[in-house]
């Protein structure tokens, strides 16, 4: 410990000496919906917190779930996790951070509920939208600058959900069953990143069970992992409503309870703990330790102490966060079809455009549940397009198929009721309005006929359809991987009477496409925030190269899937993880099974060329009795073959040759993006560490990176190998 740290834990002694029992319980549990107890006599404030990962929520009233109805609170729209992983761009992740984390700085936040980092395991999954990836690497290469950029505004990242938290169905209750090896392979690797790489101040614990205790107080996560293991000594935060026990919590890490209901004594930290502690049920040490907890990140975020003067005031609706959003959402979009080259589109010979679907014309900033914000302006695909064509080009929209109702909004309340009662039905949430296939035939009668007129003559077709958050939403999980509201009927329409048709679809997850093999052309576009409709217009008509790829493989169908095969997901007892570490692409190379598009795919306008590939092992062996930490760096030359500028995501996975347990063929172990002009050229170098390398050793209880040979594979996605070669570790 450091003279500062040092200094710093004394001072925090010294505050918990001074403090009664009853405010020490007071400083661990809510007084509000978003903020926790003070104790006015030190001058100890409440922690102020807030959703989410795509902005600063709204304001509330404080025990109720409505808004305050003020117009102070409308913000940046910034893009979601998912949007920010398909641009493998670390520096952009960084400055997402950084812009959300001056956001909420800037509305007097002091912990910010991002990101979320679970792994999306199943394409159904609800809350796959506020993710970033199904590879752990690209969690921990991404996450690790997004929580830096946040708490480089002294304010806390509180990253979620901890852990195993996968599936929105009976998510209050759920049994997670995951055996050690597919844990800390797989479902762990980002937290602990976060925790060591990013000096992440606070970890929510989600609401599911893992191995039949409650993650919220789980003592295999919280205090074996998280605290023991990793030396966490940040805040440890519940899920809203995720505690269910007050002794079996208390005696858990987990330091403050946040929930849904405005009886805040009652709470299982509040007047029941109080009682517990006098009882003799609970040690007030244990009690203690929450408190310094608490004091700890309020010193490292200048809530209190000497440097309480000096906290950076943050600021919220800049022109440099719309700049930051913009550049986001412009590497965020993914091109995965074009064919007959028919994009980028030419602004000068284009005069018609016909625009057709709902998502050109929808407006996502107001829901999918706690990610919800009152955005100051969202620019949506249609809107994005005229203004970026002017009045000398003529654009007809056509809504194209019938949307009932409404996603929610932020003047209604849902939250309360979702987690009290557990609902995972989505036909049970009120404000929902699903639909069933065929279910408004004459309403899309009207409206297909609509669209294919507009269509006929125009010089481009246009269209924008996918999900919303209807669907992409808190709570509930898919039913299916289907396009809703009849979407295919209408895209069939069209390529038969249009096939240079521009498809954009706007999703958080993937989606089945089995018109697919007609369309030439195809757009894939997460929720990327409040320029989203600009950086889809510059994409579309070549003002920007697309550079974004997927961060999670397209499968043909849901039946694709391994999850559907095992049927181990969307049950609501409990969910045992059978695949293990074969799910996502580990399971699809490994079983060759065809994707639609594969993980880590992206087209550009232009083409790159990889060759020189060299791979260098600085182990001198000399650490044969120690263990090694020494790095592999690959070397090579990617070339701009192509007529414009663009950038690449070379990707390295690496495959164990001689396995002793069964491994993946290849996994991805580093990654990076470059610019590049035409025909330019530039050397790349990916460090990779030999701890990475490891499998978990179920019997050690630990890494373990055999020696042997194992071959790197140099990338432009999962299935593209570029270059290969052996390295001998």
């Amino acid at each position: 410990m450091n003279e500062k740290s040092q200094v710093i834990e004394t001072k925090i002694d010294e505050i918990v000496s001074e403090l009664t029992l009853e405010e020490k319980v007071r400083m661990i549990h809510a007084d509000g919906f978003f903020k926790s107890g003070d104790v006015k006599r030190l001058g100890i404030p409440a922690v102020y917190t807030s959703d989410g990962p795509c902005g600063v929520r709204c304001e509330f009233n404080n025990d109720n779930w409505f808004p305050i109805g003020t117009d102070d609170d409308f913000v940046s729209y910034l893009p979601s996790n998912s949007a920010i992983a398909t641009t493998w761009n670390k520096e952009l992740a960084y400055e997402s951070g950084k812009t959300l984390g001056e956001e909420a700085r800037g509305r007097s936040k002091d912990m910010i509920l991002a990101p979320g980092i679970n792994i999306k395991r199943d394409p159904r999954c609800g809350r796959n939208f506020e993710y970033m990836s199904e590879d752990p690497c690209v969690i921990s290469e991404m996450a690790v600058p997004l929580v830096k950029g946040i708490q480089e505004n002294d304010v806390s990242a509180c990253v979620k959900h901890f852990a195993v938290n996968n599936q929105e169905t009976n998510r209050m209750g759920v049994d997670t069953l995951v055996d050690d090896r597919t844990l800390r392979e797989i479902y762990l690797k980002g937290f602990e990143a976060v925790v060591k790489k990013a000096g992440c101040l606070s970890v929510m614990g989600g609401y599911n069970k893992f191995r039949g205790e409650f993650c919220c107080e789980n003592k295999i996560l919280l205090n074996k992992i998280l605290r023991d293991e990793w030396q966490f000594d940040g805040i440890i935060v519940s899920d809203w409503g995720g505690v269910h026990s007050t002794v079996g919590t208390a005696e858990s890490e987990l330091d403050l309870e946040m929930s849904v209901t405005p009886d805040f004594d009652n709470y299982f930290f509040a007047n029941p703990l109080l009682e517990a502690v006098k009882k003799g049920e609970v040690k007030e040490e244990l009690i203690d330790k929450k408190v310094k907890n608490i004091l700890r990140v309020m010193m490292n975020i200048k809530m209190i102490g000497e440097e309480k003067d000096n906290r950076k005031p943050g600021a919220y609706n800049t022109p440099e966060h719309r700049t930051a959003a913009l550049k986001v959402a412009e590497e965020s979009i993914v091109l995965l079809k074009n064919e007959n080259n028919v994009l980028p589109l030419n602004k000068k010979e284009i005069k018609k455009i016909a625009v057709i679907g709902a998502n050109a014309d929808t407006r996502h900033s107001f829901g999918g549940g706690s990610a919800e914000i009152k955005a100051l302006y969202e620019i949506a695909p249609l809107i994005g397009l005229k203004m970026y064509l002017g009045g000398n080009t003529e654009v007809k929209y056509a809504k194209g198929y019938h949307v009932p109702g409404k996603a929610l909004n932020a003047t209604e309340s849902w939250q309360a009721s979702s987690t009290e009662t557990g609902n995972d039905d989505m036909l049970d949430y009120p404000y929902l309005k699903l639909t069933k296939p065929g279910q408004f035939a004459k309403e899309n009668e009207v409206l297909f006929a609509e669209a294919l007129e507009i269509a006929k003559d125009a010089d481009a077709v246009i269209f924008v359809g996918g999900l919303d958050h209807n669907y992409d939403i808190e709570g509930a999980d898919r039913r299916d991987m289907a396009l809703p509201y009849d979407q295919d009927l209408i895209i069939e329409k069209l390529l038969d009477l249009r096939p240079d048709t521009v498809i954009v679809l706007n999703a958080g997850s993937p989606v089945e496409m089995p018109w697919l093999n007609k369309a030439n052309t195809l757009v894939y576009n997460y929720y990327a925030g409040m320029e989203n409709g600009t950086a889809i217009a510059k994409v579309l008509f070549g003002d920007v190269n697309p550079s974004g790829k997927l961060s999670e493989s397209i499968p043909y169908r849901y039946e694709d899937t391994v999850t559907c095969k095992n049927q181990e997901f969307g049950r609501k007892e409990y969910v045992e993880y059978k695949e293990g570490i074969f799910y996502g692409y580990r399971y699809y190379e490994k079983e060759g099974v065809d994707v639609a598009f594969p993980f880590g795919y992206g087209k550009s306008y232009t083409t790159f060329e990889y060759s020189d590939l060299k791979v260098c092992n600085s182990c001198s062996g000399a650490c044969k009795d120690t263990g090694c930490d020494s790095n592999i760096e690959v070397t090579l030359t990617v070339k701009n073959t192509g007529d414009v500028e663009g950038k690449e995501v070379v990707q390295i996975y690496v495959g164990e040759n001689n396995p002793t347990v069964e491994r993946p063929v290849k996994e991805l172990k580093g990654f990076e993006k470059i610019s590049l002009k035409a025909g330019e050229s530039k050397e790349v170098k990916v460090q990779i560490s030999k701890e990475s390398l490891g499998f978990y050793d179920v019997d050690l209880n630990s890494f373990v990176t055999n020696n042997g040979d194992y071959t790197v594979y140099v990338c432009a996605s999962s299935n593209d190998v570029r270059l290969k070669t052996t390295v001998t570790v």
